[in-house]
């Protein structure tokens, strides 16, 4: 089950880490125009915010770890700020999903016929982090993990992007990157040396819609101290404000799993 549910949870409860910076690695990127300070970066980000009631994809995607690999498929299904409905499928056979709302997190897997259901509050205490509806919403849709607008940032360029380094504290920082043309997130940087955490989200290609523009292809590294992962996804399918469902129930004889 770990490797389908890891596709998401994983990816958030590293970006939501306490963090301490690391050093910037160069990224290729199609921008072309050299920005120059601006003091309106965070304002234009969230001008680009895309507008949509339902958002429906259709994903592939990899992950691997340091014991396997695993190529599956995924289905996602949102209505915004209110439910995420994710599916993963291997070969056709839908291994697990996961019903995702603001005050709550379901979820069930086939291999080991088991569900959970409970909140982001025992998700936070287990994974050690805080996680947020807010949290998984954004990293799907591209856009900034955290609201920019209530934090504080230096902003400096670096390989024609403008980064923004959090000043909360020493021992808090995070790390965002944004193109000088369209103010989208390019990437993501947060490292907890201390924990043996860190992580790197890049998003390497979009498509422009009426709605707005949504990354299309988004590759994740992290490292725990249970060892490396490395999740690619990239979007196939994307289509905005149609009527959507979202069915989810847990198949009959599954066993309720605890989170402590």
């Amino acid at each position: 089950m770990k490797k389908y549910i890891s596709v998401l949870l994983l990816s958030v409860a590293v970006i939501s880490c306490k963090s301490k910076a690391v050093a910037v690695q160069g990224n290729n990127t199609s921008q072309t125009v050299a920005p120059k300070e601006d003091k309106k970066v965070v304002e234009k980000h969230y001008e680009n915010k895309l507008d949509f009631s339902t958002l429906y994809i259709k994903a592939s995607a990899k992950y691997v770890d340091e014991k396997q690999s695993q190529n599956v498929s995924a289905e996602i299904r949102i209505e915004k700020d209110k439910q995420i409905l994710i599916s993963v499928r291997f070969l056709g056979i839908t291994m697990a999903k996961a019903l995702i709302t603001p005050s709550s997190v379901s979820y069930y897997e086939k291999i080991n016929s088991t569900y959970y259901e409970g909140d982001f509050t025992s998700l936070s205490k287990w994974l050690g982090t805080d996680l947020d509806y807010s949290k998984v919403q954004n990293l799907l849709v591209g856009e900034a993990f955290d609201d920019l607008r209530k934090g504080k940032y230096t902003q400096t360029i670096v390989d024609n992007l403008f980064r923004l380094d959090e000043e909360k504290d020493a021992n808090l920082k995070k790390t965002f990157f944004l193109d000088g043309e369209k103010y989208l997130i390019q990437k993501e940087e947060i490292s907890q040396p201390s924990e043996n955490r860190n992580l790197q989200i890049n998003y390497s290609d979009s498509k422009v819609f009426n709605q707005g523009t949504i990354p299309t292809s988004i590759e994740i590294n992290a490292v725990q101290p249970k060892g490396k992962t490395n999740i690619n996804l990239n979007y196939n399918n994307i289509s905005f404000n149609e009527e959507l469902s979202f069915p989810y129930s847990v198949p009959s004889g599954y066993k309720k799993v605890t989170i402590q």
